[in-house]
């Protein structure tokens, strides 16, 4: 049984349920230390849950989703899944606080991490969590108008929103590499976590 980065020493080829670019690079930055000449390719899929996922099982859903589709896409020896939502904490002032998820597969195991949580402006969170209306649009607008910066692209698909609002301290991809490595752990060290499909 392989243990350690020995565990991906094979990987080859890696579909992500997504073309979104941050999230392409957050995947080859997470698996990069692990192996090389890695191929990460991005593909088209549904993430099945709501455009603007609200609560932890939405945010997995999606992300779980995505990763499965990307597997069955095509050939690769994994599959990652990136989903972004809200989660409305009782404890937690000021609204709500987005949360990503990565789910890591390769059809026999599965695993789950989340980045750390921020929380937009009010004014772009509260529509979102109450109407379902995507925060990632509702922030590009409050940004241009408080801001004066406009972008050729949503700003999820660049620096992103995370990006914008730590001044390009924490990009997408970074914040979005930190599921991904946490998703890795059971395929690290596949001897410490059990076998979910057989109990081992």
């Amino acid at each position: 049984m392989s243990v350690g980065p020995a565990a991906l020493a094979g990987l080859h080829r890696v579909r992500v349920g997504s073309t979104n670019a941050p999230k392409l690079e957050a995947v080859r930055r997470a698996l990069s230390p692990y192996a090389e000449g890695l191929v990460v390719e991005g593909v088209e899929v549904a993430s099945g849950v709501a455009e603007q996922p609200v609560g932890f099982e939405e945010i997995v859903a999606g992300a779980r989703n995505r990763a499965e589709a990307a597997l069955r896409s095509g050939e690769c020896e994994l599959a990652v899944g990136i989903e972004d939502g809200l989660v409305a904490l009782a404890a937690a002032p000021g609204g709500p606080l987005n949360v990503g998820c990565a789910v890591v597969t390769d059809g026999k195991r599965m695993g789950l991490g989340f980045s750390a949580g921020f929380a937009y402006p009010p004014a772009c969170a509260g529509p979102a969590l109450a109407q379902r209306q995507p925060v990632g649009e509702l922030f590009d607008r409050l940004w241009q108008e408080r801001r004066g910066e406009a972008s050729d692209l949503p700003s999820g698909r660049s620096l992103g929103n995370v990006g914008r609002l730590s001044l390009g301290v924490l990009p997408r991809a970074e914040y979005a590499r930190h599921a991904v490595v946490c998703a890795l752990l059971r395929f690290l060290h596949p001897d410490l976590y059990p076998d979910e499909r057989s109990g081992e």
